[in-house]
């Protein structure tokens, strides 16, 4: 897992992958209840990057219009 700081740096596909490492875990019927926590904490800080990262795209997507010229899309 990438550390903390480390998360902003990482694609939405590579934290998506992450996410998907941190149920495996969570899935496994040996793993301890604080290990637990820490697992779902990590998952959701890496779901957090994904959705800031989600809506910073969305800002940046525009639409071209027939004439040419772009407007922000809504």
């Amino acid at each position: 897992m990438a550390k903390e700081k480390d998360i902003k740096e990482l694609t939405i596909e590579e934290a998506f992958s992450e996410v998907d490492e941190k149920i495996k875990e969570l899935e496994k019927s040996d793993v301890t209840l604080e290990d637990s926590f820490k697992l779902f904490k990590e998952g959701m800080d890496l779901l957090k990057h994904c959705n800031d990262s989600i809506d910073k795209v969305e800002k940046k997507v525009q639409k071209v219009m027939s004439d040419g010229h772009t407007e922000d899309f809504e």
